[in-house]
């Protein structure tokens, strides 16, 4: 069957209306499914092999937006994709993908044979676990799944090399670590950590997203009119690096406390993480926090920013009481205690102080804003087990402008008598620290960046259980940028970074 390659592309429900009348009339279909992002000869091999099983050749692509393999990928959009494979003469059909797997496709196309390349073979090394769901569909639909054995290349590890799609420095940092790790050494340290049991306390916050377009100056008034388009909420705060720890470890409690002069406790179960236990006491007289921003679309650009919140009473009487009790009886179950401090009022001085005495591994984050900046500093822990702030939150800390950043992690490290510290530093990386290893600088692994909402609490919350693990910390801080390249495509904390996208990820880096 010979067709133009134009016309070869066209969508699943034609091409499925297609297959019906071919399949009366007695044809074998067979149907090949992947990303195909830099076309190669083990590619072409795969399909004139797949061919091989039938009549009718059928390939569908991965859509751009369900390419999980990390910033940067794919490198080649859809449409370009879909165009070179079909001007290769074996296949017959070209689709691009409607859904996030192959799954629904091979319920509709019905091949008779679903063809996939020999690495697929070993089902268990499957990051996603996909293939158990495909085979099942293809036997559901009356085929059967075969893989092919013909020479393979690596996409992955060919744009890589050739297309540079990270900076440099990455590119460098990824050659050393590569002579020390796999990317599945990498990912087992993460799967270990899924029997960690985890205590989150913090302060809870509502990111609200207004979107609005600016109309012009007010004729009356000195003021930049805008106009309405719609809203969304995220939860935030601890909520969110609740949500980012529980999806590799799989014993998450949290603590926090809930104002009802607004009432989110519905939001907020509707938003977490199943396997999260909460424990949120509730204050009638004060806002649960909520911040919220101006946004003008077309680049997320901040206009401005309204907080609700109550800074001038911080919690005490019963509730810091009830607060303390828990703490003083449950602190010897957990292996960690991560703490986000916000500075919003809920890490009174006598919680600090009992968590510092009494948590077995203390992980802390203590983060600077504009309702607290110069008042809420990591010092005033006098103790921690991990430390993961960024740069201006260390200097505030230390009180010092311009001492390099060697220095003050080590000024932290010395005061705080703390043996792991990170400072994140924005587009110049991370800087990791041990009494062991000393310092390592981990470089940006993308300059793609959404909305940097939220970036430095996924950072901690994935990174602070490796850490636990005394995983080496040039893997922490890896796993770390890693983190940060992708929360940084995400919308405020409109989802997390869970563990198969961040494999595909790692996996993508280290090829």
């Amino acid at each position: 069957m010979k067709r133009e390659s134009k016309s070869k592309i066209q969508t699943i429900d034609q091409i499925t209306k297609t297959l019906d009348g071919l399949r009366e009339k007695g044809k074998k279909i067979v149907h090949c499914h992947g990303v195909f992002d830099l076309l190669h000869p083990g590619h072409i091999k795969h399909f004139q092999a797949a061919k091989k099983k039938g009549d009718v050749l059928v390939v569908t692509i991965t859509k751009d937006q369900f390419v999980n393999k990390g910033p940067g990928r794919p490198v080649f959009h859809q449409e370009l994709r879909a165009e070179s494979i079909a001007a290769i003469e074996c296949v017959d059909f070209v689709a691009i993908n409607e859904w996030p797997t192959a799954v629904e496709t091979i319920k509709k196309i019905k091949p008779h044979f679903y063809v996939k390349g020999s690495d697929y073979a070993k089902k268990d090394s499957d990051l996603t676990g996909k293939i158990h769901e495909e085979e099942e569909a293809v036997r559901s639909s009356g085929g059967q799944i075969h893989f092919t054995d013909e020479i393979s290349f690596s996409s992955t590890s060919l744009i890589n090399t050739f297309l540079a799609p990270y900076p440099d420095e990455a590119r460098d940092f990824f050659a050393g670590l590569k002579k020390r790790y796999t990317a599945a050494d990498i990912i087992n340290i993460l799967k270990s950590l899924q029997d960690v049991k985890v205590l989150v306390i913090g302060d809870i916050i509502i990111d609200e997203y207004h979107y609005c377009q600016g109309m012009g100056k007010s004729q009356k008034e000195n003021i930049i009119a805008t106009k309405y388009l719609n809203e969304e909420a995220f939860a935030g705060g601890v909520l969110a690096a609740a949500n980012h720890l529980a999806g590799f470890c799989k014993d998450v409690t949290l603590l926090s406390s809930v104002g009802l002069k607004n009432d989110y406790r519905d939001f907020i179960r509707k938003r977490l993480n199943p396997n999260i236990k909460t424990r949120l006491l509730e204050r009638p007289d004060v806002y649960t926090v909520v911040k919220r921003r101006f946004v003008d679309p077309s680049f997320l650009g901040k206009l401005f920013e309204i907080c609700y919140l109550d800074d001038t009473s911080p919690l005490g009487g019963e509730l810091e009481g009830e607060i303390c009790d828990y703490l003083k009886r449950s602190l010897k179950d957990f292996d960690m205690v991560l703490v986000t401090d916000f500075g919003h009022g809920l890490i009174t001085r006598n919680i600090l102080s009992i968590i510092s005495d009494k948590a077995k591994f203390l992980a802390v984050n203590v983060q600077a804003n504009s309702a607290n900046l110069g008042f809420n500093v990591v010092t005033k822990f006098p103790r921690a087990d991990y430390i993961c702030i960024d740069e201006p939150e260390a200097r505030l800390a230390c009180r010092d402008k311009f001492l390099d950043v060697e220095s003050l992690i080590f000024n932290l490290s010395r005061e705080m008598n703390c043996k792991k510290v990170i400072v994140t530093r924005g587009h110049k990386g991370s800087l990791t620290y041990s009494k062991e290893d000393g310092f390592k600088a981990i470089p940006i692994f993308s300059k793609e960046v959404v909305d940097r909402i939220g970036a430095g609490d996924a950072y901690f919350s994935v990174t602070a259980p490796c850490v636990l693990r005394d995983t080496p910390m040039d893997v922490v801080g890896f796993i770390g940028n890693a983190v940060g390249a992708m929360k940084v495509l995400i919308v405020g904390n409109r989802s997390s970074v869970e563990p198969v996208p961040l494999y595909k990820y790692i996996t993508t880096l280290l090829k």
